[in-house]
């Protein structure tokens, strides 16, 4: 069963819904999911590829004990874990205040027109 919205008429679903990307309401939306997805990605993948290249090429500094058995990359590689979490915590929150009030909005204003 179709639960699509239908299409306002004398336009197609596709017009419908080209308008609505082409809407500054839209471009607020999506300039907000990349302003805090891209640098939290490339800041990330940058962390994650230090991480490595410190494990190749600087096996001493990595290799150093900190406490008893404990070294500087076991304590790196915990710290990607607790990035990971803490980014996917920091998106969620940002998503539920930010984007899907602006996305839910939209979606309102798009069944509205139907």
């Amino acid at each position: 069963m179709d639960t699509a919205p239908a299409p306002p008429e004398g336009t197609s679903g596709r017009e419908s819904l080209s308008a609505v990307q082409a809407s500054s309401e839209f471009g607020e939306l999506r300039k907000a999911h990349r302003s805090f997805a891209f640098p939290l990605t490339v800041g990330f993948v940058a962390w994650y590829l230090m991480y490595v290249l410190l494990s190749n090429y600087a096996g001493g500094l990595m290799g150093t004990k900190l406490v008893g058995n404990i070294n500087v990359a076991l304590v790196l590689g915990l710290a990607q874990f607790a990035t990971t979490f803490l980014i996917a915590w920091w998106y969620s929150r940002h998503a539920a205040a930010e984007l899907d009030p602006r996305a839910e909005a939209i979606k309102t204003r798009l069944e509205g027109d139907a």
